[in-house]
């Protein structure tokens, strides 16, 4: 059974986007995943298909409304869809290499892209809405990080990279940053490429990349080092 995306959101045409060409693309035409985009404003009552209202104390901006986005949640979840159901929201749980791999072992996943000031708290409890973040920043809404979401999990679904064990090394994936790359030419600008590199000793190879994701997480992620005993 294919991997299944449903983003519910008040702009469709953002989607496929840049989930259209390249490695996901390919996929999404191979039937490797689908994807639907769902307009929210398809489920309001009234003639002008509103979906938010002032937020309840006052204050500024708008609030998307519970009973609007609860409906198209269960148009596109019912109860019985196992997969998770996720509000894109920059309080949420930051997305991790680890949840991405959670998330493409599994069925798919319902997205709702928030927008305005926010959504009611009510909906997201009564449909257990699961917030994710992409980062510590805002957006004009969570379509882009949907975009995001989806990028990282779909290019890890069998068969979506040429190979398998292409994304083993990738910056996360061993609680590390990724080693440097190089390749052709030789010399570029009098900059070599490490000799370690040219030398066919694998052992050596992998103790170079080692010790140089450990040097570039300590200079620019010693957070990471928290969750990774093995280095000191």
């Amino acid at each position: 059974m294919s991997f299944s995306a449903s983003v519910l959101t008040l702009y469709p045409e953002m989607f496929p986007g840049a989930l259209g060409v390249s490695l996901a693309g390919r996929a999404l035409e191979a039937g490797t995943w689908s994807l639907e985009a769902i307009q929210i404003r398809d489920f309001a009552s009234d003639r002008h298909r509103t979906v938010d209202h002032t937020p309840a104390g006052g204050g500024a901006g708008m609030v998307m409304r519970a009973d609007v986005l609860a409906k198209a949640i269960d148009h596109a979840s019912p109860p019985d869809d196992p997969r998770p159901r996720l509000l894109m929201s920059p309080r949420g749980k930051p997305l991790t290499q680890l949840r991405v791999r959670e998330l493409a072992a599994g069925p798919g996943v319902v997205i709702v892209c928030g927008r305005f000031e926010g959504v009611d708290q009510r909906v997201i409890d009564a449909r257990g809405l699961a917030e994710v973040s992409v980062g510590d920043f805002i957006l004009s809404g969570g379509e882009p990080a949907a975009l995001v979401l989806l990028d990282a999990v779909v290019r890890l679904l069998p068969g979506v990279m040429g190979n398998a064990v292409s994304g083993d090394e990738e910056s996360f994936e061993n609680g590390l940053l990724e080693h440097p790359h190089y390749t052709r030419p030789q010399e570029f600008e009098g900059r070599q490429i490490p000799e370690v590199l040219t030398s066919g000793n694998h052992q050596k190879i992998a103790a170079w990349r080692r010790a140089e994701s450990e040097r570039l997480t300590k200079e620019r992620r010693p957070d990471l080092l928290a969750s990774h005993p093995l280095v000191k």
